[in-house]
């Protein structure tokens, strides 16, 4: 998890690196502060570097403590990512030009844009007739903006379908047996026919109620859960140097 700001600091070893290795650890810290961040006078490492002393974790907690780390020695991988952080800062702060000249990454195969249709040119007449196409053949109503349509067939063929959607559609689903005679209409078309449709009309009405009401509680579980749980950066904590 620490593999691209360890890449980024020149670590010697950013893949296999194991923080719940206690030598490992303790060398990477000295490691870090005395070529990252070096938050302390040489001669006053000295405690830190004496990695076998049974004294270091208190020395690495004073030394959390000095820095303004917002996470305690117990919470290893917490700190390790934050100092991490804070020598990247201390870095880039060191050779501004070095890096503000340094091109953007560009995509690899393990990262690949979230969504495809980003990159299709809607302009193409070739393009538009064949989301054309496909909509009147999936009668899906038209749109002003072609990429609109298109990802509106892409749900509709994710989820009707797909060889799932269409065995889950043949499957048979049997309801539970309604009396209608127990539902009042509530208004009377004068033939007894059409009443019992628009009963059976209301009933399904109902059921679209219903769902519709649990994909709204479901939406609104789903927010509150971003707004009670935001994400916060400690990274952003001053720190002397």
């Amino acid at each position: 998890m620490f593999r691209r700001k360890l890449t980024a600091l020149d670590y010697h070893n950013p893949s296999g690196f194991d923080c719940n290795d206690e030598t490992e650890f303790r060398n990477f810290i000295v490691w870090l502060e005395d070529q990252k961040i070096r938050h302390y006078k040489i001669e006053d490492r000295g405690n830190l570097r004496n990695i076998p002393s049974s004294e270091w974790p208190k020395s690495f907690e004073q030394y959390l403590q000095d820095v303004n780390c917002p996470f305690s020695v117990q919470e290893r991988q917490e700190s390790v990512d934050w100092l991490l952080g804070l020598a990247v800062r201390f870095e880039y702060g060191d050779n501004v030009e070095k890096y503000k000249n340094c091109p953007p990454a560009t995509a690899t195969k393990a990262e690949k844009p979230s969504d495809p249709l980003i990159h299709l040119d809607s302009n193409n007449p070739d393009f538009k007739a064949g989301v054309m196409g496909l909509a009147n053949m999936l009668k899906i109503q038209r749109h002003d903006d072609y990429l609109v349509m298109l990802k509106a067939i892409r749900i509709l063929i994710q989820e009707r379908l797909t060889p799932e959607a269409i065995a889950n559609a043949r499957q048979s689903k049997e309801g539970l047996p309604v009396a209608l005679d127990k539902h009042i209409l509530g208004f009377d078309t004068g033939d007894a026919t059409l009443n019992e449709a628009a009963q059976i009309l209301r009933l399904l009405h109902i059921e679209e109620l219903r769902d519709l009401q649990t994909r709204i509680n479901e939406a609104i579980v789903a927010v509150q859960a971003i707004i009670a749980d935001p994400k916060t950066d400690h990274r952003l904590g001053k720190v002397g140097r």
